[in-house]
């Protein structure tokens, strides 16, 4: 177990350098964004996520920076003084992730039980290398040159599926391995019959919304999205572009190229995704419509792990495929890319199951119930060992820069 966990770590921070290591200095600090950390310290807050459970919390160690607590600590700073702390440079953040994985990788070695705090510090940084894939779309640097384009193929895949409801038990069992504390516990839910789209939005669905002047109508928002719209002068999904030629356009990182009809549509929010939904006479799917379709297995497909013939993850191209793609990940009705491409925005607040407790890390979950939305699924940026059916995903709904999408069920 243990040796498997120290390739996962190594892993992990070979992708989290890999994400930064093309970035200038000056990118690595960037602009002050309600949207983004500055990468330096992101970097150094992953470093110091796991000294702390790791070394300080798990063995009692002292840590590295006796400073590291009043730069690094994302419950404590406020997101707007971090471009102002006296975090180290370039060359001193990298010296002190590589400090901190080094004891890691010693007492690891070592030890002989325990691993929940290296599992929970292993996820922390993939869902931080996530986070710098959408950071390098949302501030316009080069795609990561970790990964490729995507390949064409798979076209579109239209139309829906009978899903028969019943009851079942949503959430994490005991004995699932590793889970977050908002997963826990499995309980009864009972659902009505359902239809479901077999695959996300695509690009050209959510183009003939705008050309319908969806961002101007007022009847297909919510008060809430009507509000973010204005506020926002939100008028298309935030990197679409319109040409001279009446053609549209969407900025992949730092370039511009045409939307692809079989893609899904993706950096689009919540609000967004429920006007789409009131103009074709849709809805978004509750979390449980949503894991009740993904089936009772571990994964849509079974209990096997994802390979690439399952599922787009792990960044093996920088962006979604089409929709089409994936066969061999459908579930038993035919439900395709349940888990990985895009993130997929549900009807449902962020909250606890019934019994909730917080785990050790008290700041995952409880901080962001009622005012966030759960996504599901997963996206082409997400590590394949982070997911399963039952893992939930949540944003504040307004979010456009993250990796979602979004699928349908009929009304």
């Amino acid at each position: 177990m243990n040796e498997g966990l120290l390739v996962w770590l190594r892993d992990a921070r070979a992708r989290t350098l890999s994400l930064l290591e093309d970035l200038d200095d000056e990118q690595w600090f960037g602009p002050e964004l309600e949207i983004v950390n500055p990468p330096i310290w992101e970097l150094g807050h992953v470093a110091w996520f796991q000294e702390r459970w790791c070394l300080r919390h798990l063995l009692g160690m002292e840590s590295l920076r006796a400073d590291a607590d009043a730069l690094y600590d994302s419950a404590a700073i406020p997101h707007d003084v971090r471009w102002k702390l006296g975090f180290p440079d370039r060359a001193g953040t990298l010296a002190y992730a590589a400090g901190v994985l080094e004891r890691v990788e010693h007492t690891l070695a070592k030890a002989t039980d325990d691993a929940y705090f290296h599992q929970l510090a292993l996820f922390h940084e993939d869902m931080h290398g996530e986070a710098f894939v959408y950071t390098r779309q949302t501030l316009g640097y080069a795609a990561p040159p970790c990964s490729a384009p995507h390949r064409p193929g798979g076209g579109p895949r239209p139309g829906d599926v009978e899903i028969e409801g019943g009851a079942f038990l949503l959430g994490a069992r005991p004995g699932a391995g590793f889970v977050f504390d908002n997963e826990q516990w499995a309980h009864e839910v009972e659902l009505a019959p359902f239809r479901m789209a077999r695959a996300p939005v695509t690009q050209s669905e959510f183009r003939a919304f705008v050309e319908d002047r969806g961002y101007e109508r007022r009847d297909l928002w919510s008060a809430d999205g009507w509000s973010w719209r204005v506020q926002a002068d939100a008028r298309h999904p935030v990197h679409w572009r319109r040409e001279p030629d009446g053609s549209w356009s969407r900025r992949r990182y730092d370039r511009w190229v045409p939307l692809e009809d079989h893609l899904p549509v993706h950096f689009v929010n919540a609000l967004e995704a429920e006007a789409w939904c009131r103009w074709a006479g849709r809805r978004l799917p509750t979390e449980a419509e949503w894991e009740f379709a993904a089936g009772p297995a571990r994964h849509p497909w079974g209990d096997s792990p994802p390979t690439e013939a399952h599922a787009q993850l792990d960044l093996a191209s920088d962006e979604p495929c089409e929709v089409g793609a994936h066969s061999l990940g459908d579930t038993p009705h035919g439900l395709r890319q349940m888990l990985g491409n895009v993130w997929e925005w549900t009807a449902t607040a962020f909250g606890p199951y019934p019994g909730f407790r917080p785990g050790p890390y008290k700041e995952y979950s409880e901080p962001w119930f009622g005012d966030h939305r759960v996504l599901r699924g997963g996206a082409f940026a997400t590590r394949a060992r982070l997911l399963r059916n039952t893992w939930r995903n949540f944003y504040r709904p307004h979010r456009r820069d993250v990796l979602a999408g979004f699928r349908t069920c009929a009304r």
